[in-house]
């Protein structure tokens, strides 16, 4: 461990071998919690390779529970978090309009670290139920095309690192690992990032695999397409920076993606979305990702065309029934498994 902290401290890049051995050493508790804030603030101090990110990637995957899922022609969308931005649950919301216009959605999250609300924090309060077993997540996944996955069930490794995390409560290389390590790894996936570099990272490991993918980044500091500013966008053939006029939107202002000051605003935000009672600024914000994300399944198809479909799931309330039964299940299954 110490060879390995010495050679971070020296601002030397990690092979993608050493990356995955000192994330594995934190992981199984053969580093002190002095050791791991170290290697946290170092890596903090310098931009990531995709060897590095490679590694830890690797280390954490070596160790998940993998679920047991009847197919991952499915897709993921997950950000990166610690934008700072506050903006309320734009990501998640999209993933749950992509699985009411009918495709299959496996989603990753967790916890918010370096935000208010994260993925995880308003599923719950909302009255889902997370879970490890496969049943529930097939009969959600087979009926309402969704399930969620709580990080800290499938990653048991981290539960070293989440109390440091938590009381350090910034952006860390774990951040940049979250959308990386959904352990069904999905054939398709839509990730924001909050730096440009994280793109061309982002974009590096995931060309390497059978994934059809879009990685996007806001000009202005989200991990998402806010329409607040100009954003990149890569695939695995282009790299293009995008308008929102040039997706016929409107540009929108920062305080029109604002969450809230509490849990509870946030989710009066997530549900006047889903119910198609929310601000035109927060339904066409979520409706633009859910459409790139609907896009990753064809990508030969309009831009406008998916977004016509993420609009339909969301003014039919498709979205909304299919998620009040995928949250029903979650709470019926779990009751029958115990």
């Amino acid at each position: 461990m110490q060879k390995l902290l010495d050679k971070i401290f020296e601002f030397a890049t990690l092979t993608t071998v050493e990356a995955k051995e000192l994330l594995t050493q934190i992981t199984n508790g053969k580093a002190n919690d002095a050791q791991i804030i170290a290697a946290i603030s170092a890596l903090k101090m310098r931009s990531i390779s995709s060897s590095e990110l490679n590694g830890f990637r690797e280390a954490l995957l070596d160790q998940a529970l993998i679920p047991n899922l009847y197919t991952t022609d499915a897709i993921d969308v997950c950000g990166t978090g610690g934008d700072g931005k506050n903006t309320f649950n734009i990501s998640t919301l999209a993933a749950i309009v992509i699985a009411g216009a009918g495709y299959k959605v496996i989603k990753h999250g967790n916890y918010g670290v370096s935000s208010l609300v994260g993925s995880s924090s308003i599923l719950e309060e909302i009255g889902y139920q997370f879970t490890t077993n496969d049943d529930v997540l097939n009969e959600q996944l087979h009926s309402t095309n969704i399930c969620f996955l709580h990080a800290p069930l499938f990653h048991p490794a981290l539960k070293k690192v989440g109390p440091i995390r938590k009381q350090l409560g910034i952006r860390t290389f774990f951040n940049y690992l979250g959308p990386l390590v959904n352990p069904v790894q999905p054939k398709y996936q839509l990730t924001g990032v909050y730096n440009l570099e994280l793109i061309r990272v982002y974009k590096q490991i995931l060309s390497k695999e059978r994934k059809e993918f879009r990685v996007i980044h806001s000009l202005d500091g989200y991990d998402e397409v806010s329409l607040t500013s100009a954003f990149k966008m890569a695939t695995k053939s282009q790299e293009l920076i995008l308008y929102p006029e040039d997706l016929d939107q409107k540009p929108l202002k920062q305080e029109d993606l604002f969450c809230g000051d509490s849990i509870h605003e946030a989710k009066e935000i997530f549900m006047n979305v889903l119910s198609n009672n929310s601000t035109l600024a927060q339904k066409n914000v979520v409706a633009v990702n859910a459409a790139l994300g609907i896009q990753c399944f064809k990508p030969t198809a309009s831009f406008n065309d998916c977004f016509q479909e993420a609009i339909e799931a969301i003014a039919s309330q498709k979205a909304l029934q299919n998620f009040k039964k995928t949250i029903e299940l979650s709470q019926q299954m779990q009751t029958i498994s115990k």
